[in-house]
């Protein structure tokens, strides 16, 4: 692979000259993907005066800031075709599973690889549902969080605590194959924390919900589905034979559905990054939580919602359409990193929206909201940037329809998306050949080698970026300053 070649190469293969030597290198193509060691092998010698930190002599290496264009792993999940405006789960069209399938149903597709029948659903669902309740210890856990915590906080040290209750499920202290093994042990063992997850994701959630409301938690029903269980986890005040409303349990089970799984995004691939280091699946799935926590990601559909506030009314949005133009103003909820033309999500919660604002009543802001639709999708600015609405342009305004805070969105956003993690995670730890650690190359474009100098010989450097901030001291940290103390330096 990557080696220098003379002859006539296959069709089904790079062929590169490095211009520096003059060598010819084929590299296989599988998949239409080739692999990059085989850069590695493309080495030439070090020019005069060249930085020895850029190893040319020991291989070409490939740059991709952004993971634009890098494939880490081979994936049998989810299928995204950005130009076509395609995702599927396992083969099967988002569209119909939205149309046919729940939340759950869908979560065993992606997870065990094809739809269940009714016995294989029947135990599936059984077994999540009868997961979802929490050690005792949990309920002072999360009352030991300040009032005004955020709720993508709590959650992410959920996940990470509910790890230290498991001592079975940590390959620390079981050993580093016990995830990786595929035997019925090994199986038994990775469903049962898949249950675990899946099946106490709802109630975790549900509790960083309550705690903000000043009231107590509540322990899973019986009899309800998985989102009818999470709204009355939420919702139930003491109300006999309290029942969710219907519409707004199957929405935000279509809701679920959809998010569950979005191939490698920045989340799941920090799930993979974490977990390539064997480490036991709640802290992997916290940090998926963390990476999922920032604006760039989770935080989407919430922007949006204050991107129209801001807005206000409908004659507004001219206004505002050209300060996106003059780039005064941040469009939320149009384009997407992989859809280019359409995201296929965003239909379906359009359809769900209508549903939901039946039974709510009509948000004051979708006016708005169908003002800056139709105004971005006839203008030539937008068009020409491919600038659709996608899935987080309408699934914030039926979120906050519904009734739940700016700052849970993201929780509702991370509830569905373990599913997806856990799917990924599963098929790397089962995959042929084991688990590597993910541990990616850099381009060293720092200082080269240069002697230490002694503090009184060294000239200060000083500048934005190059210096510490000053803090600004007040309260008890001021007065403490002012004060006078031994070893005070």
């Amino acid at each position: 692979m990557g080696q220098p070649t003379h002859g006539t190469s296959s069709q089904d293969s790079l062929t590169v000259k490095d211009n520096r030597t003059g060598k010819v290198y084929t590299i296989p193509i599988v998949d239409n993907a080739v692999s990059a060691t085989a850069f590695k092998d493309i080495k030439a010698p070090r020019k005069p005066n060249e930085r020895v930190e850029n190893e040319t002599e020991k291989g070409l290496r490939v740059q991709d800031k952004g993971f634009l264009n890098t494939a880490v792993m081979q994936s049998t999940i989810t299928y995204i075709d950005g130009e076509a405006g395609v995702l599927h789960y396992r083969g099967y069209p988002i569209e119909q599973l939205a149309e046919k399938s729940s939340h759950l149903e869908s979560a065993y597709l992606l997870i065990y690889g094809s739809l269940p029948t009714q016995p294989q659903y029947e135990l599936f669902e059984r077994e999540v549902l009868n997961h979802g309740v929490t050690h005792s210890d949990t309920a002072q856990f999360f009352r030991s969080f300040r009032y005004d915590a955020h709720p993508m906080s709590m959650l992410t040290s959920a996940f990470a605590m509910l790890g230290s209750y498991y001592s079975e499920a940590n390959p620390s202290l079981q050993g580093q194959r016990l995830y990786t093994k595929g035997d019925a042990a090994s199986l038994a063992t990775m469903d049962r924390q898949i249950y675990r997850i899946i099946g106490k994701a709802t109630t975790l959630a549900a509790m960083a919900y309550r705690i903000r409301q000043g009231r107590e938690f509540v322990t899973p029903p019986t009899g309800l589905s998985y989102t009818a269980s999470f709204l009355y986890q939420m919702d139930h005040i003491g109300e006999e034979n309290y029942v969710p409303n219907p519409v707004l349990v199957k929405a935000l089970d279509t809701l679920f559905l959809i998010h569950a799984d979005h191939e490698l995004n920045a989340s799941c691939t920090t799930v993979l990054q974490t977990g390539s280091s064997l480490v036991d699946p709640y802290s992997a799935i916290a940090a998926g939580c963390a990476s999922l926590y920032g604006p760039l990601h989770g935080g989407a559909n919430e922007a949006v919602i204050r991107m129209l506030i801001s807005i206000g009314k409908p004659e507004n949005v001219p206004a505002f359409i050209e300060a996106v133009k003059r780039r005064e103003k941040t469009l939320s909820g149009f384009g997407h990193r992989v859809y280019k033309t359409s995201d296929p999500r965003s239909f379906i919660v359009r359809k769900t929206a209508d549903e939901v604002f039946k039974v709510t009543g009509q948000d004051q802001l979708l006016e708005t909201a169908m003002a800056l639709h139709d105004a971005a999708m006839k203008d030539e600015y937008f068009i020409k940037r491919r600038l659709a609405p996608n899935v987080d342009f309408w699934s914030g305004l039926i979120y906050r329809a519904m009734g739940f805070p700016l700052d849970f969105f993201p929780v509702l956003f991370a509830v569905p998306r373990v599913v997806g993690w856990l799917a990924h995670w599963r098929q790397m730890m089962l995959q042929e050949g084991g688990v590597k650690i993910w541990r990616p190359r850099q381009v060293y474009v720092g200082e080269t080698k240069r002697d230490f100098v002694p503090v009184e010989d060294r000239v200060a450097v000083e500048g934005p970026k190059q210096t510490p901030s000053k803090v600004q001291h007040g309260g008890i940290s001021k007065r403490t300053q002012l004060a006078s103390y031994k070893s005070k330096l």
